[in-house]
């Protein structure tokens, strides 16, 4: 097909890669996967997390958090900061105000939902990003991200150096990359961790790998908003087609928890613990089939 010869004219895969070749990128540390435990909320859960993850003589790579830098105090900020110094951990902070969360009613809505990571307007994009100096301010080098605007924002910041230019900046799982050239553009805005979408079949993740060398992340299980898919027995190809990748376990069956406080700590204590125990699952998996 000709839409073919022009996607490979720009060097981009022309279809999936139905052969699934291996991938050779590794993380820095030589590993083609990482671990991460999302909607680590605040530092009493990564505490959980880290009790859980020795209970299961796994390595925690990863925290994510949902609720935005705008839902923790400064000292809770710290605290995260410093636990994932002392325990070679990155933490990666959401920014705070998008648009499920604002006045607007267009994200609530089924139709528009796919709006409900974004910013709406020039003060929320500030919003946003004065969550993101502030974190900085703090200590934080690393970011989740759901607005295009803001990616791109904060990818012109970081070459000006009016941010850090360590900054990680992870594209959120509500901004996935569903195809080659969608990676390919958030790459080139910035990003530097790439979100997949959840449903992707192994010649699609083969496909977006040959586009990118960055690190991408994939739900091995999602929460039921986003499908509640299970895919513990594709593990070991996905890591060996989708390599340097983050593995990311939530819970299916279980309630949300965005935006987090102190009435839902106890919840949020034993989800992450649970995540932990699924991960431990998944990796067990992974040894007895590779």
């Amino acid at each position: 097909m000709k839409s073919q010869s022009y996607l490979e004219g720009l060097g981009l895969p022309g279809r999936d890669l139905y052969d699934l070749p291996s991938s050779s990128l590794r993380f820095p540390d030589g590993e083609a996967f990482h671990l991460e435990i999302p909607s680590t909320e605040g530092p009493d859960a990564f505490e959980a997390v880290l009790d859980e993850a020795r209970k299961h003589s796994i390595r925690v790579h990863r925290v994510s958090q949902g609720s935005g830098i705008w839902m923790l105090t400064d000292e809770e900020i710290r605290r995260m900061v410093a636990i994932g110094a002392a325990n070679d951990v990155e933490v990666c902070l959401f920014v705070g105000p998008r648009a499920g969360w604002d006045t607007g009613r267009q994200a609530t809505t089924p139709g528009g939902q796919i709006l409900s990571g974004s910013l709406r307007g020039a003060d929320q994009l500030s919003y946003g990003l004065e969550d993101v100096i502030h974190g900085c301010d703090l200590g934080v080098r690393s970011i989740l991200v759901a607005d295009l605007g803001q990616l791109y924002v904060i990818g012109k910041l970081k070459e000006k150096g009016d941010l850090p230019s360590d900054l990680i900046v992870k594209v959120s799982a509500s901004l996935p990359v569903a195809n080659p050239a969608a990676a390919r553009l958030y790459e080139d805005l910035g990003a530097t961790t790439l979100n997949l979408a959840v449903d992707l079949s192994l010649p699609a993740l083969a496909a977006i790998r040959s586009a990118v060398t960055l690190p991408v992340d994939l739900y091995i299980e999602s929460s039921d908003d986003f499908g509640g898919i299970m895919r513990y027995y594709e593990i070991p190809e996905i890591v060996r087609v989708a390599a340097p990748v983050h593995l990311k376990f939530a819970v299916r069956n279980s309630p949300g928890v965005y935006p987090s406080g102190g009435h839902l700590q106890s919840q949020v204590e034993l989800l992450s613990r649970e995540r932990v125990r699924r991960a431990a699952l998944g990796l067990a998996l992974l040894d007895r089939l590779n």
